[in-house]
């Protein structure tokens, strides 16, 4: 049997903090954004030029970031918020206003809120939902450019996305609608979206559901499973793409026996701080479907030792 190996996402910082310099250049206005993207284009090669020489077999796309996934997911989804719409600014100014703040000639607006991401030092950008918003693909979609990109370059990639519940739960709300209020177009959108990269030769989707390693109410597993079971019948029937469920950072122990019933073609499994994770993977797993162990410590500092 041949091993297989998969990375979540790649560094985009850079290897000499390319990213970095580049971006405070841009916001001093002495870097154009085209320059900044030309920068982004030259990370992302790189990333996967070093991963395909390391011989890695799943190799992601959509990981790169000019600051923030979550951010990302939220502008692909068109969830912005009216009062950064309402600037007229171009779609990366756009972007920086809700992940910095903005204030000039267009207007003058505070930056959308950071919580901490998980167990990191992390902080993310939290999504903002109001009543009147649509979920539905933006035009500019990431997803699809990133994995055209890479495939120009001679790269197969899996376009990795935060999924849709863990982007629902981690998401703040304005009004009176919740999460499952938003479902019915998330999932519109997710198949949509999962067309246009199949379309395009994508084999596979991967789906970060980080949020299903917190406490599952009754009521959030019912939410996670009803999701699912539509979007896994589609992606299969009208996408012809397979679907990866990662999860990181804990166990699945709330949802594990349902996310091993639902279909999915590979379940990515955190056996570094998922206390129960081998136990639920003796429980049972289900058959042609592939486990992705999540085996190195994406945190750790220091170089993987492969002997231990």
């Amino acid at each position: 049997m041949t091993l297989k190996t998969s990375v979540i996402g790649f560094p985009r910082i850079g290897k000499n903090r390319e990213l970095k310099f580049a971006s405070e250049k841009y916001f001093k206005g002495e870097l154009s954004a085209n320059e900044l993207e030309k920068t982004a284009a030259e990370l992302r090669a790189y990333g996967w030029k070093k991963q395909a020489k390391a011989g890695i077999t799943f190799i992601p796309s959509n990981d790169f970031s000019f600051y923030d996934n979550m951010l990302d997911t939220a502008f692909l989804l068109g969830a912005v918020p009216a009062r950064y719409k309402t600037l007229g600014l171009c779609q990366l100014e756009t972007y920086f206003a809700a992940a910095h703040g903005y204030q000039g000639e267009a207007g003058d607006v505070k930056a959308l809120p950071m919580k901490k991401w998980f167990n990191t030092n992390y902080h993310y950008i939290v999504p903002e939902l109001s009543d009147d918003m649509v979920l539905e693909v933006s035009a500019q979609n990431k997803a699809l450019s990133e994995f055209n990109e890479a495939k120009s370059l001679g790269f197969q990639t899996v376009p990795t996305l935060i999924g849709p519940y863990t982007f629902l739960h981690l998401a703040t709300y304005t009004g009176t609608k919740k999460a499952r209020d938003f479902a019915e177009s998330i999932i519109a959108a997710y198949i949509e979206l999962s067309k246009s990269i199949s379309a395009a030769g994508a084999e596979w989707i991967s789906l970060a559901e980080p949020a299903l390693v917190f406490d599952v109410s009754e009521e959030e597993k019912d939410l996670f499973v009803s999701i699912y079971k539509e979007l896994i019948t589609k992606l299969h029937s009208e996408a012809k793409i397979k679907i990866t469920l990662q999860t990181y950072f804990g166990d699945i122990r709330d949802v594990y026996k349902e996310a091993c019933e639902l279909g999915f073609d590979a379940i990515g499994l955190d056996f570094v701080e998922g206390k129960k994770s081998l136990e639920l993977l003796k429980s049972g797993f289900p058959q042609n479907t592939l486990l992705i162990a999540g085996l190195i410590n994406g945190k750790n500092i220091w170089r993987a030792d492969y002997s231990c």
